[in-house]
């Protein structure tokens, strides 16, 4: 019986402290920020992309730091405080790619630049080779600055081209040609992690890369045909 009354003598008095709480009007938007806040955390719980996931997070942040500042409890308002530039910095960064991905989808499909701030810079004096053919594709580049040439096929990369896409996503991850510079060249490169949280962040990103790859096979498909025309035109 002692139990059962200290649970009673509990459950009244925190039915009583609610029914005082319940009579301020601040302690009411307290709760009601609260309880907002916890139901978004409930939702982001079945969101699968990541900038819904990090809006629901920021509303979030403010819903607990509107009941930490109410209530008043310094420990939710100093801890959602800190959450909230760094989910909201997360969440414009996502967006900026998101823009970047749709200039280049209405511009031009095969440009690479709307990845440049997630690359890093190399400069390579003229006449060096970034990779040779059987290497492994680690890598994914785009030519910033200077030609560059693939020396198997003789084919010119001029400023802006990404390339070695399609030994970067081949099962065996070999480079098909060696790439060499032929005047001093600026090269940025994005490495498989990096590449593969950028995809993960933002879907968008990766179905721009589908149709980089996509227009990448289609030219080459092009120009063999147009060389087996030739080979077969009557001389």
């Amino acid at each position: 019986m002692s139990v059962l009354q200290s649970v009673a003598d509990a459950a009244a008095h925190h039915l009583a402290a609610l029914a005082v709480t319940l009579a301020d009007p601040w302690q009411r938007l307290a709760l009601g920020a609260a309880v907002v806040a916890a139901a978004l955390i409930v939702v982001s719980a079945f969101v699968k992309t990541i900038i819904p996931l990090r809006w629901l997070a920021v509303a979030s942040n403010i819903g607990f730091m509107i009941y930490g500042a109410v209530h008043p409890s310094p420990l939710i308002l100093a801890l959602h405080a800190t959450l909230l530039p760094v989910n909201l910095w997360r969440v414009l960064e996502m967006e900026r790619l998101t823009r970047r991905v749709r200039r280049a989808s209405a511009a031009d499909a095969r440009s690479g630049l709307w990845l440049q701030p997630h690359m890093r810079r190399r400069r390579m004096p003229a006449g060096s080779v970034l990779f040779r053919k059987g290497d492994l594709a680690d890598r994914l580049y785009l030519l910033a600055e200077g030609e560059m040439e693939l020396v198997e096929s003789g084919r010119r990369l001029e400023p802006g081209r990404m390339f070695g896409e399609i030994a970067f996503f081949a099962p065996d991850r070999r480079r098909t040609a060696t790439a060499r510079c032929t005047t001093a060249c600026t090269v940025l490169s994005i490495d498989e992690t990096s590449f593969k949280q950028l995809y993960f962040q933002n879907p968008e990103f990766g179905f721009e890369i589908v149709r980089l790859i996509a227009g990448r096979l289609t030219e080459d498909v092009q120009r063999l045909q147009g060389e087996l025309a030739s080979q077969q035109r009557p001389v």
